[in-house]
């Protein structure tokens, strides 16, 4: 039987959960507690802490829950971006933007029961036929031993003949980042694909590599969504893709109907993909720049324009094509919604980009047609950071057209390029940075302090309240406070209804009547994210970080955030919150003023 992208996502959720799983919503694309990753690249991130035992998933607060897991067994489907192999999208399999469907046990159960759901699932449920299976095991190395115990499962399951032992590199997962846990996989083949990865999480891997056992052994599961369609909608059919689903049918479909260029697949491919990823991305509040995560999203969208340029796409397509992938994702993600606001988004940055792209190849004709004259076959560094500083071209995209030309490009010498222009940035906005609102250069009188220091844990819990009533990916883009306000700027790519800032007012002025302890304590920078607090600005902070939380007796935390101080002592020296303006600060970005009064 053939299921839809949808079916199949629902199947899986409801089959754990009658198995006792707890449904968990997928976390942001944007990790609010993992520093050591720019996005959300697999299921398990969020559970990190469970595995490792800095957290009990029983009774410590989830972080987007806002509650505990209560419950040591969950399931989700897990928006998930990987960017490793942007330049190889555009062929038949890779995709930077993924769904993960899930299951995960903190201390629960381990490799029999994960491996009997698997089968279940997939054999029984699905109805997939043993013939089309292959399976793998950890093979065992030098660091760890043959994993006998999932071979004896399968075995047992009548897969005898069908089980191959892998080595650490295919069957050996994590961790996620630099460190965090890991251990030994099996993995699911159907028709030679491989559709389902268990992860057996038996150990800890600090920053130098090295591996201790977990005190509580986890399972850890990942089976893309996108693969599974592609084993159920063309079973046997190796010629079928991951683009021939249901997941990018229709789109691929539109793109060929609006291109004025004979077909070009290649094209279509990055420019789905990279057009999904970019709405994904731009719902989670990030916005084109030149670092980080932004960074990414630029190059994205970049690479996309260029190909749509490629195939000469009409010149209406964009807006069109944003709406199928909205109307495709929105009921199970509904922060896609917001359809307007990410159109201006990837709108904005296409206007932009077009207009810099012609200007930009011209100069890269020429660059080209000297040294060909010259008889050399290398842009140098400088070059390429001149076209990037310039013209807006991502280094890849400088290496493709130079590529396709028959030139190489001088990449170290643009990383060192790149780091000098970061590093004097990265001076002048220390300058700029205020840090609490007490500036040195500022004479206020003792009155005057108090109100800056009151409006300074106000501001906290502004920020707390809108994360957790407008959108739990809201991050902070700035402040500025003053004896008269305070100002937030974060990251929205829409207008706060009236509603919506009564909510907040509201939610604020319920914690300060409530009268909790405001709290701090000093630690590194990755502890504090590790322990859950928000941090916007790492760039700026030293080695040594506070960390101010809003915590009532119960352990309920309101607010968690790393912060240079000062703080009151109890919400309840505050004083009355209330909201006075609210508009937009940048593209994507809204700022609210607020006071607050005796």
């Amino acid at each position: 039987m053939s299921y839809s992208s949808n079916e199949l996502r629902q199947l899986f959720l409801k089959f754990f959960e009658e198995r006792g799983h707890r449904i968990i919503p997928s976390s942001s694309l944007v990790p609010e507690n993992d520093s050591s990753v720019l996005f959300t690249t697999a299921g398990m991130q969020q559970f990190k802490l469970y595995y490792s035992g800095k957290k009990d998933s029983l009774k410590d607060i989830h972080l987007e829950l806002g509650e505990p897991l209560k419950t040591t067994k969950v399931t989700t489907c897990q928006k998930c971006i990987r960017t490793t192999d942007i330049s190889s999208v555009g062929d038949v399999s890779h995709l930077t933007f993924f769904e993960m469907l899930g299951n995960f046990s903190f201390g629960g159960y381990f490799k029999k029961e994960a491996i009997y759901y698997a089968w279940e699932f997939i054999h029984q449920q699905l109805g997939i036929d043993p013939e089309r299976i292959t399976i793998t095991v950890f093979g065992g190395d030098k660091d760890v031993p043959f994993d006998e115990e999932s071979f004896n499962i399968w075995k047992e399951l009548g897969l005898e003949g069908k089980i191959e032992k892998g080595n650490r590199e295919d069957n050996f997962w994590g961790p996620t980042g630099t460190e965090g846990p890991c251990g030994p996989t099996t993995e699911i083949y159907v028709d030679g694909i491989e559709i389902w990865n268990l992860v057996f999480n038996e150990y800890y891997q600090n920053t130098k590599g090295d591996l201790s056992s977990l005190p509580k052994k986890g399972v850890d599961t990942g089976m893309g969504l996108e693969r599974l369609c592609l084993v159920m909608q063309y079973p046997h059919n190796r010629t079928k893709t991951i683009f021939d689903t249901d997941v990018f049918q229709d789109l691929m479909v539109f793109l060929r109907q609006n291109s004025l260029s004979p077909d070009k697949p290649y094209a279509y491919r990055i420019i789905a993909d990279h057009l999904r990823s970019s709405i994904f991305l731009s719902a989670a509040g990030v916005l084109p720049s030149n670092l980080g995560r932004g960074y990414i999203l630029r190059r994205l969208l970049r690479r996309m324009i260029r190909y749509a340029h490629l195939v000469n796409m009409k010149k209406e397509w964009l807006q069109p094509a944003i709406k199928l992938i909205v109307d495709k994702y929105s009921n199970f993600y509904p922060e896609l919604k917001q359809e307007e606001e990410i159109y201006k988004v990837i709108k904005e940055e296409d206007d932009k980009f077009q207009q810099t792209l012609e200007r930009g190849l011209k100069e890269l004709r020429k660059l080209f047609s000297k040294l060909e004259n010259n008889k050399e076959t290398m842009v140098s560094g400088e070059k390429a950071f001149y076209l990037y500083e310039s013209y807006g071209f991502p280094l890849e995209l400088i290496e493709e057209v130079a590529q396709q030309s028959n030139f190489q490009v001088d990449k170290d010498g643009f990383e060192k390029k790149f780091q000098e222009h970061r590093k004097i940035s990265r001076a002048g906005k220390t300058k700029k940075f205020g840090g609490h609102g007490l500036k040195g250069d500022q004479k206020y009188s003792e009155v005057e302090k108090q109100k800056v220091i009151r409006s300074h844990t106000a501001t906290h819990l502004l920020l707390a309240a809108l994360r957790n009533i407008i959108n739990p990916d809201i991050t902070q883009k700035g402040s500025d406070i003053t004896p008269e306000r305070l100002r937030l700027d974060f990251s929205c790519p829409r207008k706060v209804t009236p509603e919506e800032l009564k909510k907040i007012e509201d939610w604020v002025n319920n914690c300060i009547a409530k009268n909790v302890p405001v709290t701090s304590y000093e630690t590194t920078y990755d502890q504090a994210v590790a322990d859950g607090a928000l941090g916007s600005f790492r760039d700026r902070y030293p080695k040594k970080v506070r960390v101010y939380t809003i915590e009532d007796e119960e352990g309920n935390i309101y607010s968690k955030e790393i912060c240079a101080g000062p703080h009151v002592k109890n919400t309840k020296d505050i004083g009355h919150f209330r909201i006075i303006k609210e508009k937009s600060a940048a593209q994507g970005i809204r700022r609210i003023k607020a006071v607050v009064e005796p």
